[in-house]
Order: structure tokens, then sequence, then C-alpha cells
């Protein structure tokens, strides 16, 4: 009877933590909705940039985001699958591809500023200021995710996720899977819009 009891509990923990998880992935996606509907109402603007391209390394950061997207799906079902090995070297590729874009954006920031548009100060528009600031703050939940990965890399090396308990890396792939659709959506944003 203990068992029953104990195996409800856990389940009771695991459901709290998804939940937990998918009420924030909720409340950033509001925020973003927010950042992109303040980005529409500035279009109308009289200094709003027209002739905006949107940096090529942006595009090449979408390729690895995409690429990381499935490498961490992939980890997550060897790990289930209890491939441990394969399992680790996934979630090690997630990661530096997770690097790889970080770096992807700081050049594409560097290609702006080539190009002469200005984040901030007397020579920046309104136009590259909202892009600065939700592509930085996109980066900051890639950090995050980062993060949670170098965490579930960490305990899969310390074999957390031999018994079968693979919640980490469950809610670990589900914000990278949430930080990889949010990139696709705000690169498709900025583009069409």
């Amino acid at each position: 009877m203990a068992d029953i009891t104990e195996i409800t509990e856990q389940e009771k923990v695991k459901r709290a933590k998804k939940m937990m998880l998918w009420f924030g992935i909720i409340s950033l996606s509001m925020s973003f909705a927010g950042l992109t509907s303040a980005y529409v109402v500035s279009k109308e603007r009289p200094d709003w940039l027209t002739d905006f391209e949107i940096p090529s390394a942006f595009y090449v950061s979408l390729a690895l985001i995409l690429i990381s997207s499935l490498t961490v799906h992939l980890a997550k079902i060897n790990i289930q699958k209890k491939n441990h090995s394969l399992g680790m070297g996934l979630l090690i590729a997630t990661f530096l591809l997770g690097l790889g874009f970080i770096f992807c954006q700081f050049i594409g920031f560097n290609q702006i500023v080539e190009a002469g548009f200005y984040f901030t100060g007397s020579e920046s528009t309104i136009t590259t200021s909202f892009l600065y600031l939700v592509v930085l703050l996109h980066l900051a939940h890639i950090v995050a995710g980062l993060i949670s990965l170098l965490v579930v890399i960490v305990q899969h090396a310390r074999k957390k996720y031999s018994h079968g308990n693979t919640l980490g890396v469950e809610l670990a792939a589900t914000f990278w899977h949430f930080v990889d659709i949010l990139w696709i959506y705000l690169l498709l944003f900025i583009y069409l819009v």
C-alpha cells in the first residue's frame, strides 16, 4: 500500500512541476505577444525604418536552433530508452548548438551596426531599439535554457536518470523547444511585419 501512495505522490510532484513550467511558458508567451503588439503599433511612426534588412547571421542562428530542437528531442528519447551515452552526446550537442546560436546573434548585432543602424544613442532608431530589446530578451531565455541543459548534463553524468525518472530531461527539453519556437516566431514576425 505504501508503494501506491509513493507512486501517487511522485506523480503529483511530476504533474505540478510540468504545470509550473507550462504556466511560465504561457506567461512568457504573453510577454512576447505584448512586445510584438507594441512593435506593430510603433510601425506607424513616421521615423520607422522601412528599408531595414534582417542580418544573415540571424538566419544561420535559425538553422542552429532548429537542429538543436532535434538533438534535444533525440536526447530525451535516448535517455528514456536507457541509451545513456548517445543521450549524453546529444545533450552536449544541443548545448553547443545553443552556444553557436548566441554567437550568431552577436554576429547579427555586429552586422546591424556595420549597416549603420545603432541600438541606442542619438543615431539609433525606434526600429533597431525594438529589435535589440526583443532579441536580447530572447537571448536571456536561451541562456536560461542553456543553464537548464547544463544541469541536466551534470545530473545525467551522475546517473540521476537511470531509473526511469526523466523529469529533468523532459522539462529542459520542453523549455528548449519553447525558446526554439519563440525564435522562429520572432524571426518570421520581424521578416513579415
